[in-house]
């Protein structure tokens, strides 16, 4: 029986595949702008607009529909500047509803899967910025094309899943066809050769910020050729020959910050970068194995006002000796430079990539989640951590956020925090935060607070916390969300926070109970279906209460749970569905669910059924309360009880506590009818209770 959530698991592409409505896009004048005598169209444009720039693209596409005036505030290239298309389903017929909004559109955000088409099919040539997620199956061909369609490209970043199928040629097509690029990441390419990269050299005259991380062949040399580079990342790079690259890259003349983390790099290769580089300001070499090893940790000092950024070092004064006079005061480093930007263009360049490199590296430290760090986390980690989720960059908040819900799981399968990692964030008023930023408009960035709120909901202190700063509010309508990855996350963390009895009425005063079987009826079953597991795990915890057993009812639950159990395949909702009609059929002395569950079409036959499966104890246990109803004793008898509970108890001599009192339990339900106990005893259950009544457990 599981009561909570399994939370630390990766989303793959398939998880962002809701769509942009093409009918809801292309719509004219649906219906009137005037509710309740109230014209909305009489509002000032600029209230409009600003109203518009807060909504996600499908409610900004609904609400352009209602009438012509919204459809025109709707289209202004201002509110179609910047797309974040990777919460959706981004095809090629996706992108032609959108073409005609996005011909100056300058910043795309998009799951790589399947996207060069569409991107093309957006006709966005004045694009600047583009950024992919899942990269894997992106292509040299299709890298390719986009970058012949859009020569005005300046910063190109993919990842952090691997780009495993681009290669040099690539590489060389973006240097030919954008010679304005400033910015080139991009995780796990297959190769980057001399050639690729002197194209860049040669080509990319302002390239000013490179990253090649996590490859296993780059021309460690040719890098050298890159005279603009101000900011290089090879992090997680393997095979690089440090004794030649120490000199070669020391040269680079504008180079002021280099990130070898996660590498092999020496002591040796450090102490020359540090000594040998004119301009370098900032070498960041966290998770170095090699060079942990080698180093005097009590004597390794910045050089030449240098900052090197270890695992070792004081990360947070590291970074605040760069723009703070009185290092003791600064506590949350990145939050302290908004505040005092002082108009430092340099200053402020290094700072946004010291932000997107730690940010990078500690994601995947945490995703390693070794216990060798834990001092690491307890003592800076957790609050560079807290200090990134305050960042100017959605992206490094993204990515804080899911280091925050990873590095905090220690065991995923028992579903186990780290509790002192968990209060460490709890203590730096994390919680706030997190909070704030599940409020985002940004799809993304609220899906991966809400699983930071999950995870860390785990932990007693941290639930209490969360319900007291109005999180139970927060989750009720993130699982009312049309994104399934958001509404997949919000349900994760009510399951978890409904494991406390004390916050089960809080989410059904919130709404939470009728929100969460709204989701079983929006969401189809997939191959793997967690969102579908997580809500009814939820509503399993919170139908133990009698009085949300009762909002469970009321709101369609039954219906629904019923519904799961006769139709999902899939394991783990069939487990929590069964959970659920337990929990619900367990108060028949003070409700109607128990009868109400017997007179739902299929109930008892499916839970028959779900005694042959691996979830058999949860089944066991529905029939155990429900046969307290007479009517509901003989219909499970009708419908085969007596023979699956019997061949159960069979099977069950040797299998958990648990399993025995249940099928005992339902056996002893049903007996209560003198034609079922005969039946009982004609399908052979009178050996197994014997031996389970001479038992050690009462």
């Amino acid at each position: 029986m599981s009561e909570r959530v399994k939370q630390k698991c990766s989303h793959s592409e398939e998880k962002y595949q809701t769509n942009i409505s093409l009918e809801t896009l292309d719509s004219g004048c649906l219906n009137s702008a005037t509710v309740c005598g109230v014209d909305w169209t009489t509002l000032p444009d600029d209230t409009v607009i600003q109203l518009f720039s807060y909504l996600n693209y499908r409610d900004r596409a609904s609400l352009a529909s209602t009438c012509r005036t919204f459809r025109l505030l709707g289209s202004l290239p201002c509110l179609w500047g910047s797309l974040d298309l990777r919460s959706y389903k981004f095809d090629t017929a996706a992108a032609v509803s959108l073409s005609l909004r996005c011909k100056n559109l300058q910043r795309l955000k998009f799951p790589a899967a399947g996207s060069a088409d569409a991107i093309v099919s957006l006709q966005a040539r004045e694009l600047r910025e583009i950024s992919g997620d899942f990269c894997r199956d992106i292509t040299d061909a299709a890298l390719s094309v986009i970058a012949a369609r859009h020569e005005m490209l300046e910063s190109i970043h993919l990842g952090p899943d691997p780009c495993e199928r681009i290669s040099s040629d690539a590489i060389k097509a973006l240097a030919y066809c954008c010679p304005r690029l400033r910015r080139l990441w991009m995780s796990g390419v297959k190769e980057a050769n001399g050639d690729a990269i002197n194209a860049l050299a040669k080509h990319c005259r302002q390239l000013m910020e490179l990253g090649f991380v996590e490859s296993d062949n780059i021309d460690e040399v040719a890098l050298g050729n890159l005279s603009s580079l101000k900011f290089l990342s090879v992090a997680g790079t393997r095979n690089l020959k440090w004794g030649s690259v120490a000199l070669v890259w020391s040269r680079l003349p504008q180079l002021v910050g280099l990130d070898v983390s996660r590498t092999d790099v020496n002591l040796s290769a450090i102490t020359r970068f540090l000594s040998l580089s004119r301009n370098l300001k900032v070498l960041i070499a966290l998770n170095c194995p090699v060079f942990e090893g080698e180093v005097d940790r009590n004597t390794m000092h910045n050089n030449k006002g240098r900052i090197l950024l270890t695992l070792f070092s004081d990360i947070v004064k590291g970074v605040a000796s760069l723009f703070a006079d009185n290092l003791e005061s600064v506590t949350d480093v990145f939050q302290h430079w908004k505040e005092i930007r002082n108009g430092d263009k340099n200053l402020d360049e290094v700072v946004v990539w010291i932000e997107w490199a730690i940010s990078h590296s500690l994601l995947r430290i945490a995703e390693n989640n070794l216990k060798e760090f834990d001092d690491f986390w307890l003592t800076q980690g957790a609050a560079v951590l807290l200090s990134l989720l305050q960042s100017s960059q959605e992206e490094v908040q993204e990515r804080a956020a899911t280091a925050v819900a990873t590095f905090v799981v220690i065991d995923d399968e028992d579903a186990t925090v780290h509790c002192q990692r968990a209060e460490a964030i709890l203590c730096g008023d994390g919680i706030r935060m997190l909070l704030n930023l599940a409020r985002s408009f940004q799809e993304v960035l609220q899906s991966e607070a809400a699983k930071a709120i999950a995870n860390l909901s785990i932990d007693s202190k941290v639930a209490k916390a969360v319900a007291e700063s109005g999180g139970i509010d927060i989750l009720a309508n993130l699982a009312k969300s049309t994104n399934r990855l958001v509404a997949e996350e919000a349900a994760g963390g009510l399951w978890n926070l409904s494991v406390g009895d004390e916050h089960k009425v809080a989410i059904a005063e919130a709404g939470g109970v009728k929100a969460l079987v709204d989701l079983i009826f929006k969401w189809p079953p997939s191959s793997t279906d967690v969102l579908l597991e997580r809500a009814t795990g939820a509503l399993a915890n919170l139908g133990a209460d009698e009085k949300c057993s009762m909002e469970v009812a009321l709101a369609g639950g039954i219906h629904a749970l019923v519904m799961l159990a006769r139709t999902c395949k899939f394991e783990g909702v069939q487990e929590q569905a069964a959970r659920a009609l337990a929990n619900l059929a367990a108060h028949g002395d003070s409700n109607s669910n128990n009868a109400a569950i017997g007179q739902e079409a299929g109930a008892l036959e499916a839970l028959v059924q779900l005694t042959y499966s691996q979830n058999e104890g949860e089944a066991a246990g529905a029939l155990w309360n429900l046969s307290f109803d007479d009517k509901n004793r003989e219909a499970i008898s009708a419908v085969g009880g007596v023979e699956a509970l019997v061949a159960l108890a069979q099977s069950s001599l040797d299998a958990s506590q648990g399993l025995q009192e249940r099928v005992a339990g339902a056996l002893w339900g049903l007996s209560v009818s003198e034609t079922n106990s005969t039946a009982i005893g004609r399908q052979g259950g009178i050996a197994p209770l014997i031996a389970l009544a001479s038992s050690d457990v009462e």
